[in-house]
């Protein structure tokens, strides 16, 4: 892990100072993160890189996960994309087998945290501990990553009952935000720039990295890395391709992985492979969680990244291109247009077609690209940094456990 010092010759010596002195005022409170699973996915990206520099600030942050058998995250699956808006049958039993297993984990979990950070939809009945005697002085906090913009009604219902016994509610986007009891916060998650994932690397070290894949170096390549979800279309982008091979010889990289939390993902997976029919061109990654100097190299070796969501809490893919100078086509859904200006620091698309001609208008046009790929790494240094999403987190903790009238700075 990098020390929060490295980040100095990204980010400057007077940020990593500001986040020092936020850090103090929050010496002695314990911040205990909970969530569903500690690998695959965003959050659990995303936790994985900021606990260990919130420690070295010396904040006692802490991690910890739910437990729930293969029923229990079937069903948070069709919660999650209940909430997307995706038209899902979750029944009464469904539903009451969420809370079994919600009170099954609050008699097991020790909530010690003076503050309890909660991820997502999984373990949001935690908060019924915090009627419980000796909760009293503890701060409770709801972080939703994803769009609940257009989130079904009667799932959403079923969680707000939840949602507004927390003190506090977190959304990567002002697009999600729905009417609550309980206040509301903007946060938008980040990436690491010096993480295996993003750090710079060696021309050759890319070279033998994606020739171990199969992949043609010299071959105009167009890449989605996203986990195998039907919510970031795999199928629809293997459409596109077959549409931009029409007139540009390329070849396509689709790669990504499964979660532990996401038992759709593997069924996903085989139609993919089904639906690619062989074609030689067509690279289908089906990597492991801990594959991110293989994600690193093939962003990196890419002419064109596309990120063809149909829905998207936040889409942290596209910064991560956009950090290595790649111009994007992406999907202007969810959290997506806050890290692309259209035409500026890259395309947005609507449909198969658009999004077909945009690709098409990179490949044709390299200087175009390398000019959106430019202004768009500009835009995730000034906005969607690791050490921007820490202070935003420790001043979030500050704001929750004090009274209003107290003053830090």
């Amino acid at each position: 892990m990098n020390s929060i010092n490295d980040y100095s010759e990204v980010v400057g010596a007077e940020t990593i100072n500001e986040l020092r002195t936020i850090a103090a005022h929050l010496e002695g409170k314990i911040i205990q993160n909970i969530n569903s699973t500690s690998v695959g996915g965003g959050v659990a990206e995303i936790l994985s890189r900021i606990i260990p520099l919130l420690k070295e600030l010396n904040v006692d942050a802490r991690w910890d996960l739910i437990k729930g058998g293969e029923k229990f995250f079937e069903i948070t699956k069709k919660i999650h994309n209940s909430l997307h808006g995706i038209d899902v049958s979750i029944s009464d039993e469904e539903l009451d087998h969420f809370l079994k297993i919600t009170d099954d984990n609050l008699k097991e979990i020790v909530l010690n945290g003076n503050v309890i950070f909660i991820h997502d939809p999984q373990p949001i009945g935690l908060i019924k501990a915090k009627k419980m005697p000796g909760m009293e002085e503890k701060k409770f906090i709801w972080r939703c990553h994803i769009d609940i913009s257009s989130a079904n009604l009667k799932i959403l219902n079923f969680l707000k009952k939840f949602i507004e016994m927390y003190d506090m509610s977190v959304f990567s986007s002002p697009l999600f935000s729905k009417k609550l009891k309980i206040p509301q916060v903007l946060i938008s998650p980040s990436i690491d720039p010096l993480s295996e994932k993003n750090k710079e690397l060696e021309k050759d070290e890319i070279l033998n990295i994606i020739e171990k894949f199969g992949i043609d170096p010299e071959k105009k390549t167009m890449t989605q890395i996203s986990r195998f979800d039907r919510l970031k279309d795999p199928l629809g982008v293997i459409d596109v391709y077959r549409l931009v091979k029409k007139y540009i010889a390329c070849q396509l990289i689709l790669a990504g992985g499964t979660a532990n939390d996401d038992p759709e993902s593997s069924q996903v997976y085989r139609e993919v492979i089904e639906k690619a029919n062989g074609d030689k061109d067509i690279h289908i990654l089906n990597l492991p969680p801990t594959s991110n100097i293989e994600i690193n190299a093939i962003q990196r070796a890419s002419t064109v990244i596309v990120q063809k969501s149909l829905k998207e809490g936040f889409g942290l893919t596209v910064s991560e291109s956009l950090w290595k100078g790649k111009p994007v086509v992406a999907s202007a859904v969810g959290g997506i247009p806050l890290q692309i200006t259209h035409k500026y620091s890259g395309l947005l698309s609507r449909t198969i077609e658009g999004t077909a001609f945009y690709v098409k208008q990179l490949l044709q046009n390299p200087g175009y690209a390398a000019n959106l790929g430019k202004n768009g790494k500009e835009h995730v240094k000034n906005n969607f940094l690791i050490t921007r999403h820490v202070k935003d987190y420790m001043l979030l903790f500050l704001k929750t456990g004090y009274k209003e009238d107290t003053i830090f700075l």
